[in-house]
């Protein structure tokens, strides 16, 4: 009787390689990932705009 060691390598093996191909692909909608990003962008500067109307126009002074 043969030994079966190495059919079991080989399966191993061949299992290793097929999950090794897989790929895991993510789809992310072009429309929403802008909107959400030109959403973002209207955040920042509308929170830079105050901090400057808060210091009124001021140099801020040197530590």
């Amino acid at each position: 009787m043969p030994p079966r060691f190495p059919l079991i390598g080989i399966a191993a093996w061949a299992a290793l390689m097929l999950a090794a191909c897989v790929t895991i692909n993510i789809y992310f909608p072009a429309a929403a990932a802008e909107k959400a990003a030109d959403r973002i962008i209207e955040e920042v500067w509308q929170i830079r705009k105050g901090e400057e109307g808060a210091q009124g126009d001021k140099p801020a002074a040197p530590n």
